[in-house]
């Protein structure tokens, strides 16, 4: 936990994860595992339901948080997921928010999450979400290229896509996210540049620049010797473009795969790199509290039976020893840009970073792939490209 974090140590990026008071504030995610078709790269948790299943499993959710026990933490961050929230019916979505806000405190300026999908949403629900209290909207696009998107197999065109993102600037969003992906099959780097500079030229607050990932299970995976994919060179200079042109229309880089205007950087995902304490409500949703994860289950059967009893529905419980805490806050602070605070970490653990992970900062400072400045260590340009091994070494 970081309640003893200094007030200089903070940086700008992370001044919001506390509430008034100086404690550090509580996230909630709701995972709505429905969609309306399965994509041929998703690997979620979600899939297609009939209403009558979405609205048992609403009850079921609302079930899930009157029953949570609540220690008064204040909150900071809501966000819904998925699959697709939008899949559910507003008003249900709105039920289950009216839940958290009955059983916890939100935070005068908590940011309040939805994830929507182009072609899900109309003006009348966008309507219903601001007023229930959605600040943020986070729309799944992709492409702006349709053959892109179909081959996906993405519901939406990209005239749905500016169409919803239209009517979610006519509901009163004022802080709107993309997420756009590389690396597709057939993509081409013009291609990619294209799909950039469209959106970017919009001016979301946010934009989420990933890079394609075959998940095995997938049918992409499945099929992945058929699937005509980017080299890994051409994929190298899609990822150095993103940057160089998201720069260009004043987007800041703050985390290897997200950029944002400034003031706009997710707080919800920040308070995940961060190690906030963070309350998974819903089917798999994971949690992290008191130093201890665990996921909620898989099985939806048992899940909508037992949800009103959180005991009967957690698994995979562990408790972190002081080894895990420090290697997940340097594995996951490490993926932000400005890096891990060595003050965080002496406060968080009662020990100075280079006395327990010294030799490998060293090694990686040498390489020229590590920085040290300011009180913060951070990979460079050079050491994100190859982040996944050094944060292998981080591993005790």
């Amino acid at each position: 936990m970081m309640t003893g974090v200094r007030k200089e140590s903070r940086s700008e990026t992370v001044e919001w994860l506390f509430c008034k008071g100086g404690d550090l504030g509580l996230e909630i995610y709701v995972h709505i595992p429905f969609c309306i078709r399965k994509c041929a790269y998703c690997d979620f948790l979600s899939g297609p339901a009939d209403e009558k299943t979405k609205k048992s499993y609403a009850e079921a959710v609302r079930k899930e948080i009157a029953a949570v026990e609540n220690s008064g933490e204040q909150v900071v961050s809501v966000f819904f997921g998925g699959g697709t929230p939008s899949a559910l019916p507003a008003e249900e979505l709105t039920r289950i928010l009216n839940q958290i806000k009955s059983r916890f405190t939100l935070c005068e300026n908590a940011e309040i999450s939805l994830e929507a999908n182009p072609g899900t949403v109309t003006e009348e629900k966008l309507l219903l979400y601001r007023k229930a209290g959605f600040n943020r909207i986070s729309f799944g696009c992709q492409s702006m290229n349709d053959i892109e998107l179909r081959r996906l197999g993405r519901i939406h065109t990209a005239e749905e896509f500016l169409e919803s993102y239209r009517l979610a600037r006519k509901a009163g969003f004022s802080n709107i996210n993309v997420d756009l992906m590389s690396g597709l099959p057939g993509q081409s780097f013009v291609d990619w540049e294209d799909n950039l500079k469209r959106v970017a030229e919009l001016g979301p607050e946010h934009i989420s620049a990933y890079s394609l990932i075959l998940e095995e299970g997938t049918p992409f995976f499945e099929n992945m010797d058929t699937l005509d994919l980017p080299d890994e060179e051409t994929e190298r200079l899609m990822y150095e473009k993103t940057h160089e042109i998201l720069k260009a229309y004043a987007y800041d880089q703050y985390e290897i795969s997200n950029y944002a205007k400034k003031g706009y950087a997710c707080r919800h995902n920040v308070g995940y790199w961060k190690r906030a304490p963070y309350l998974g409500i819903g089917l798999g949703a994971a949690s992290l509290v008191d130093e201890c994860r665990y996921s909620n289950t898989s099985d939806m059967e048992q899940y909508l039976k037992n949800s009103g009893t959180p005991s009967l529905i957690h698994r995979e419980i562990q408790k972190l020893s002081l080894q895990e805490q420090m290697e997940e806050f340097m594995i996951l602070g490490l993926r932000m840009c400005e890096g891990i605070s060595e003050h965080i970490f002496y406060d968080s653990f009662g020990k100075k970073v280079e006395e327990v992970y010294g030799d490998v900062i060293e090694k990686y400072c040498s390489m020229g792939l590590l920085k040290r400045e300011d009180g913060f260590i951070a990979c460079t340009r050079r050491g994100i490209s190859v982040s996944n091994t050094i944060f292998a070494d981080f591993l005790l």
